[in-house]
């Protein structure tokens, strides 16, 4: 069995693995005529090495499955690996470092630690007030694995969270559970809105300039699901308008987000480079399911 994963990755599973499995490393030029699986992990993300390892598979002819860390498959490396019939099985372990960022990005804007630095640094006993996540209400759109972790450690907090999800299983971690046609309905009543649900190709965004009109004064938007689920033009206008209070991005339609983009600057918005799956936990969390995956794989219970 010959594997396509990069040098790091492998150095994660190793020990996880049979002996007999052969690993290709993701590097320019890589021999990937015999590779029969391929690992898209972390790593391959952010450092420049996604265009090598989509380059590899091209030139893979007998690649019949490929891993990765991601939660979704969106793009065109992995539209073409769909239609060559690759199969595609996706990952759920970026879910805990998500909502952690969530969780405190909010509680980073409701506290506003940066006036407590500032005052120490000019050694002033400065007291300020702060809002508390208890009592607010949440509104969780999309409730997969990273909408679930959400909405659970809100409510650790004690804020009342609505979960929005096209077909509800009735055992989501929320108070209440509405599907996307009641939006209209729910998104006034929420102190934080969280975008964590997957993007559709050609669909509208979510967040457009009737959603933004109904949201409520003081309200925080925060997205980590895609970009496009925003309509950036429509989120700028009613910020200028002062609704919402806050928008807290991690995912942008253009990504590397472009230097003359007026988020960057903007007061009310905070910029995060796509990295709110930072959490060190992930790699022996990502090594493990594709260990036991790569099993599967290799006794035919995965198949396209």
């Amino acid at each position: 069995m010959d594997v396509f994963a990069s040098a790091a990755a492998v150095a994660t599973v190793r020990d996880l693995v049979e002996p007999s499995v052969r690993f290709v490393d993701v590097v320019p030029g890589a021999d990937t005529s015999s590779v029969d699986a391929a690992w898209l992990s972390a790593d391959l993300w952010h450092g420049g090495t996604l265009g090598v390892f989509f380059a590899g598979l091209r030139a893979a002819p007998r690649v019949r499955w490929v891993h990765t860390s991601s939660a979704g498959t969106d793009g065109a490396g992995f539209d073409e690996l769909r239609a060559r019939g690759v199969l595609l099985t996706t990952s759920h372990v970026n879910a805990t470092p998500i909502a952690e960022y969530v969780l405190a990005m909010v509680l980073r804007h409701y506290q506003r630690p940066g006036e407590w630095d500032a005052a120490r640094r000019e050694r002033t006993w400065a007291h300020h007030d702060f809002r508390e996540v208890l009592g607010t209400t949440w509104l969780v759109i999309g409730l997969g694995a990273i909408g679930s972790e959400v909405a659970t450690r809100a409510r650790a907090f004690g804020a009342r969270v609505i979960g929005v999800r096209r077909s509800p299983s009735g055992d989501e971690p929320v108070d209440l559970m509405v599907t996307p046609d009641a939006l209209p309905d729910v998104a006034s009543d929420a102190d934080v809105v969280v975008l964590s649900r997957p993007a559709s190709p050609g669909a509208p965004p979510i967040v457009d300039t009737a959603f933004l009109s109904a949201m409520r004064p003081g309200s925080v938007l925060v997205n980590v699901a895609r970009g496009s689920l925003v309509d950036d033009a429509a989120l700028l206008a009613a910020l200028e308008q002062g609704v919402p209070e806050h928008a807290i991005l991690d995912v942008f339609d253009v990504e590397p987000l472009p230097d003359d983009s007026p988020y960057w600057a903007h007061p009310r918005v905070t910029v995060t480079p796509h990295s709110a799956n930072g959490g060190l936990g992930r790699y022996r969390r990502a090594a493990e399911l594709f260990a036991s995956n790569l099993d599967r794989f290799v006794r035919g219970e995965l198949t396209p």
